[in-house]
């Protein structure tokens, strides 16, 4: 049942992206579909492009192994929309550019910083697209035990002959139809298992019991080498064998399987693990994210700066601006996209606090982001349970596929038309060797965290997009050489930053500040920017190109 859910999804993806094939003329067409697209179409649109796995399965995920605190996650990922209806939407729009490289050298007349700002789309892309592609092969395998690389060029696949054929025509009606899809097939299970879970478990989830225990034999496949820490003697089964285990440490390789006995103490988590908080302990309870020696307030505050802010520098949403037939659709584009957007971050709540509950040891496993397909199986059994898990399945593929179909589409466009002299068959070329190249890559990355990989893209995001976009649409002393020194400044602080943390395992608030490095990077991008423009020549013609992006549309 599974299998033919994801099947049918993707046929039906291909078909409608083959609605496309007609009106692709020209580069316009592939790229901004004409700029015909209505407000309530292309809101639909850019939500389900923006609802990926990281925010279908990942926030669910992330309130299992990092508490409530999470939530907070979804919040800026809502807030970044308002924050672009206010600042961004319809200047951009004005600008009558084709990509955010584009809007740059339109607005600054430099075509070196069109070429570097195309690198750094191809940067953000690469960090966002590849994890799409790695959770594709992931969940396809959890659920119908098909080999990794199958579900991973399967996706890659279609996608990249999606958009090939159809362009952003193709995408926007790819994206808006799982956009409903999406709500429909998380929505519906969401209710139906509230309604099967009964009301002592709808209680529980009000306030999960401390993961201390294992309440009845527990099988945990690991998915990354893991470090555990065990307080009491225990026989674990692995791999089938019985070993008896002594108080202490020990190591569970990648893949093993281990099947704890009912009653068992939990272990504790080593490494660089050893900070998260237990499922339903005090520390998980708490409204903000880290633990106490990561600074909550600093971490939350971080997260909320990268997600938001993230969230305006994200190209391949960016982009969807120019596909409204003026400023005033653009700016109606993003009212809507967050009403809708807020309909959809209800439902994470209820799947991360039901999988608290009912698969805590997900946690020790680092198979978070699989608690929701994992559910169904655990509050019901039989047709009931394989029916859920189809539609949770089936809504799964919907936001890797219409999310890689945007970056897939950025990345393409940052390759055969900011980078080099474009048309619309090289653009159509771009997309299938794009796709082709996601492919083995994703299969190297088979162990990514997804979540961690897409908050980096939209760390990167808001430290060079965010900057330079805000001060192009807003002050007119923006210069050339300002907006590339601080988007170098950006990039190099977000990617250096959490290349040393990762390389150096720090703990604590410095290891936080390198490993979500947003809450400082950001102000150096824009203080840069600033400092640098001020000391340099403003273009003659920066006035009236402020005046084109923010008069009014012509009636």
């Amino acid at each position: 049942m599974t299998a033919a859910a994801v099947v049918a999804l993707l046929l039906v993806t291909v078909l409608i992206g083959a609605r496309g094939v007609a009106a692709m003329r020209t580069t316009s067409d592939f790229l901004v579909a004409s700029r015909r697209t209505s407000p309530m179409l292309n809101a639909a649109a850019v939500s389900g492009e923006y609802l990926s796995a990281a925010s279908f399965l990942g926030v669910a995920g992330l309130v299992i192994k990092e508490g409530t605190g999470a939530l907070w996650y979804p919040v800026g990922f809502a807030a970044g929309y308002l924050l672009m209806l206010a600042l961004v939407a319809a200047p951009m729009r004005r600008s009558g550019a084709l990509t955010v490289p584009g809007f740059a050298e339109a607005r600054l007349g430099s075509r070196s910083l069109r070429r570097f700002c195309a690198v750094v789309v191809v940067v953000i892309a690469v960090l966002y697209l590849v994890p799409q592609i790695v959770a594709a092969g992931q969940l396809l395998t959890l659920v119908s035990g098909v080999d990794y690389w199958v579900g991973v060029v399967v996706s890659g696949l279609a996608v990249g002959l999606t958009l090939a054929l159809g362009g952003m025509r193709a995408a926007t009606y790819v994206q808006a139809f799982q956009f409903a899809l999406k709500l429909l097939l998380f929505a519906g299970p969401a209710i139906w298992l509230l309604l099967l879970a009964g009301p002592q478990l709808r209680a529980d989830m009000a306030a999960p019991p401390e993961f201390t225990r294992f309440t009845a034999e527990t099988p945990v496949d690991f998915r990354l080498d893991t470090e555990l820490v065990l307080t009491e003697p225990t026989v674990v089964v692995v791999d089938g064998v019985p070993v008896p285990l002594a108080p202490g440490p020990h190591h569970a390789d990648a893949d093993a399987v281990w099947v704890f006995p009912d009653g068992a103490a939990v272990p504790d988590l080593g490494g660089d693990r050893a900070s998260l908080p237990v499922p339903g302990g005090a520390e998980w309870a708490l409204p903000l994210l880290g633990t106490a020696d990561t600074s909550p307030l600093l971490t939350t505050w971080s997260v909320l700066v990268a997600t938001a802010l993230g969230t305006m520098g994200l190209p391949h949403i960016i982009v969807r601006f120019h596909t409204s037939p003026d400023g005033r659709g653009a700016r109606r584009t993003a009212a809507i996209t967050v009403a809708m957007l807020g309909a959809f971050y209800l439902f994470p709540i209820v799947y991360g606090l039901l999988g608290t509950v009912l698969t805590p040891e997900l946690y020790l496993s680092q198979g978070t982001d699989t608690a929701i397909v994992t559910l169904p199986g655990r509050v019901t059994g039989g047709g009931t349970a394989a029916a859920l898990t189809a539609m949770l399945t089936a809504g799964a593929f919907a936001a890797f596929l219409a999310t890689s179909l945007g970056l897939l589409l950025a990345l393409s466009g940052a390759l055969a038309h900011d980078l080099m002299p474009s048309g619309l068959r090289r653009l159509r070329l771009t997309a299938l060797a794009a796709s082709a190249a996601v492919v083995p890559a994703a299969l190297l990355m088979v162990r990514v965290d997804v979540s961690a990989a897409v908050t980096s893209a939209f760390t990167v995001a808001a430290s060079t997009f965010c900057p330079i976009l805000v001060l192009g649409l807003w002050w007119k002393g923006l210069t050339a050489r300002g907006a590339y020194a601080g988007m170098v400044t950006g990039l190099l602080a977000t990617v250096g930053s959490m290349a040393l943390g990762t390389a150096l395992g720090l703990g604590g608030t410095a290891g936080m500040l390198l490993a979500q490095p947003a809450l400082w990077s950001v102000p150096c991008a824009f203080l840069v920017m600033i400092a640098v423009s001020l000391g340099d020549h403003v273009p003659s013609d920066a006035e009236a190109t402020m005046l084109r992006l923010h008069l009014a549309d012509r009636e």
